[in-house]
């Protein structure tokens, strides 16, 4: 039972020195990538719904509305390209 425990220990302690760390290197890249995207993917959509919502009600400021909601995308947007940035600064 313990041998089949020790398993996983024993895999890493066969590994090259350098092959763990380009591994958890990589892990965790995806993991700041993938959170970094996230936030800005619901910032979007709630930037978008909130402009339609408000397009809907006042169609005659539409052109406004438009413009604003782009720009809070373009900013929103940003935030995800640091993320992808900031993976490629982790990696070294």
């Amino acid at each position: 039972m313990l041998l089949h425990l020790l398993a996983p220990l024993h895999f890493f302690a066969t590994q090259d020195s350098g092959e763990l760390l380009k591994g958890l290197t990589a892990v965790g890249r995806g993991i700041v990538y993938g959170g970094a995207a996230i936030g800005p993917g619901i910032g979007i959509g709630i930037v978008v719904g909130n402009a339609i919502t408000a397009m809907a009600r006042q169609p005659e400021a539409a052109g406004m509305v438009r413009t604003t909601m782009f720009l809070g995308i373009a900013f929103t947007e940003a935030l995800a390209l640091f993320g992808f940035v900031l993976a490629f600064i982790i990696s070294g």
